[in-house]
């Protein structure tokens, strides 16, 4: 197995994290502009949008990634460079390990450094779920 770097990793997690807060941002805008129809004051959307972005938008990327990892293997991101997450015995990833991987990577990203100085590229994310991040073979 050929295991992905920090560079193709970090990539694919930007372009990811890039498509949650597209998505994000659009829903927020689209709530302030109901609320400000409504007659909701100033003060309360921006407390609102502030909460939003610190509270919801990284468990939204948590869910977003351990989604994709356990229907796909791997995130939009992840398939633009020919990435995959498996288990450490080759298999797909089962619900509970996709899932702490996503909470531990989003709310803990400086443990995904370990991945620098671990043999087989594994981040501290990878280490509690047992998977690995690989590259595919090119079709």
């Amino acid at each position: 197995m050929r295991y992905a770097s920090l560079v193709s990793r970090t990539i694919a997690y930007s372009l990811d994290l890039g498509i949650v807060a597209f998505a994000g941002s659009a829903t927020v805008a689209f709530g302030v502009v109901v609320a400000s129809v409504a007659g909701v004051p100033a003060d309360d959307l921006a407390l609102a949008t502030v909460s939003a972005y610190l509270i919801v938008l990284p468990s939204v990327m948590a869910l977003y990634c351990a989604l994709f990892w356990l229907l796909a293997g791997r995130t939009p991101g992840m398939a633009l460079l020919g990435l995959r997450v498996v288990r450490t015995d080759g298999q797909p990833l089962r619900w509970f390990a996709a899932f702490l991987r996503g909470i531990v990577l989003v709310y803990f990203p400086i443990g995904a450094l370990w991945l620098v100085v671990d043999r087989r590229h594994q981040a501290l994310h990878d280490k509690l779920a047992r998977t690995l991040v690989v590259r595919t073979a090119p079709h």
